[in-house]
């Protein structure tokens, strides 16, 4: 990703990191599509999709259209993963349209995750969601809506992918730049309006709450209580749980781009080692806790781009308007679950890492002490957590131990207080 970077800098200049969203994170969009278009006109993609979509439909027992959509919307955008079983779309059973708009719904496009990492969100567990969305959402739709009409295309052999219409690579490269101009001018351009439309209903909302003694009311805040319950039983903890829910809220009515930009913002937090509370109000969530977020944000199931598929769907298959649209809301509820279920199956696997104090205190144990990232990131944050009020007059909170304040002075001296005046 920081190959696009060149280009940024070549035309918006050395300064574009000043405006970090349009000048940084939008032009991954761009350099990232250009790559899959090439890679599509070789016939990669194709031959990639395929053998996904062919392991899928086996072990499985799924249709070849409906595997193959599901494979394509691990690299590729909801309209994009549909255009690749165009010629089938008429032919498709109710189940089927199901599925496959529940595949649109439960991933996100291979593009998009790009600018997901450039946020700070964690790339492991977002290429992970990518790739599991795929099965679950095969799974879900089946359970939400079994088949129970003759298939018209059963075989793989009847099944075809066509590879890119481009005459050459240059070409291919244009017209993947081409079209990331539609898919950045379309995020910019929601983001504003769904920012200013949130900030214009949070301030009625917090009119209408003063009326009642309730000025903190606002959308968010609604979010949290309303989606709280999902949260904790999705293993999230308790004092997380408020703070998971708002996200889901803002991914479910606004959309999942807002939903991350929130969420690397918590994790920016954490890792600065900042106060956990400030004035009874928590600043960050656990690494546990963020992963399970993650997962449960890695999909297009929004009420905007549902509109937007129903769309696309008509207007390819016209005949089957009726089928589409009544399979729309249903799909967008299994396209969620989808992503709550990866989510849960991330949470039960996830390993903790060792708490600050129980990491220094392993640590400073040892007869030899490396200076790590996270040491040095939890020296800060018990640095962050003592309240000095006069020489030897010092309290601790955080769970630290007067033991780590002096393993942390010993290695890395604070800067903002001499630790010879607490020690």
């Amino acid at each position: 990703m920081s190959f696009a970077d060149i280009g940024s800098e070549f035309v918006f200049g050395a300064s574009y990191t000043d405006h970090f969203f349009v000048f940084k994170v939008m032009p991954i969009l761009v350099f990232l599509s250009s790559v899959i278009s090439i890679l599509y006109h070789f016939g990669f993609m194709s031959w990639l999709i395929c053998k996904i979509g062919f392991i899928m439909m086996v072990t499985m027992g799924t249709s070849p259209a409906e595997s193959m959509a599901a494979a394509g919307n691990i690299f590729l955008g909801q309209s994009e993963a549909v255009l690749l079983i165009l010629p089938y779309i008429n032919g498709l059973t109710r189940s089927e349209i199901h599925a496959v708009m529940t595949g649109g719904f439960a991933s996100v496009a291979g593009t998009i995750l790009g600018a997901y990492i450039s946020l700070g969100v964690e790339p492991t567990h977002l290429l992970t969601a990518s790739v599991l969305s795929a099965p679950a959402s095969l799974a879900i739709a089946k359970t939400f809506w079994p088949e129970t009409e003759t298939q018209s295309v059963k075989a793989s052999c009847d099944f075809k992918l066509g590879k890119g219409e481009c005459s050459n690579a240059l070409e291919a490269m244009s017209q993947g730049a081409t079209c990331a101009v539609k898919v950045v001018a379309n995020i910019v351009v929601n983001i504003i309006s769904i920012l200013s439309l949130v900030a214009f209903l949070d301030t009625v909302l917090s009119w209408l709450g003063a009326m009642f003694g309730c000025p903190q009311l606002s959308f968010t805040l609604i979010c949290s209580y309303v989606f709280m319950p999902l949260s904790f039983m999705m293993g999230v903890s308790w004092e997380d749980s408020f703070i998971v829910a708002e996200l889901i809220g803002i991914k479910a009515f606004l959309n999942e781009f807002m939903a991350y930009q929130k969420l690397s913002k918590l994790i920016k937090r954490r890792k600065a080692g900042g106060p956990e509370y400030v004035n009874d109000v928590k600043q960050y969530i656990s690494i546990h806790s963020e992963t399970i977020a993650t997962y449960a944000l890695c999909g297009f199931s929004n009420l905007g781009a549902l509109g937007s598929l129903v769309g696309v769907m008509s207007t390819m298959a016209p005949d089957r308007r009726s089928d589409i649209t009544s399979c729309g809301l249903r799909a967008l509820i299994a396209g969620s679950v989808s992503c709550f279920m990866t989510a849960c199956i991330a949470g039960v696997l996830y390993i903790p890492e060792l708490q600050c104090p129980d990491f220094l205190s392993t640590e400073f144990n040892n007869t030899s002490v490396n200076i790590s990232t996270q040491l040095v990131t939890c020296c800060t944050q018990l640095y962050n957590s003592v309240t000095l009020y006069e020489p030897l007059n010092v309290t601790i909170k955080g769970g630290f131990s007067w033991s780590n304040l002096q393993g942390c002075c010993t290695l890395t001296p604070p800067t903002h207080f001499n630790c010879s005046m607490v020690l």
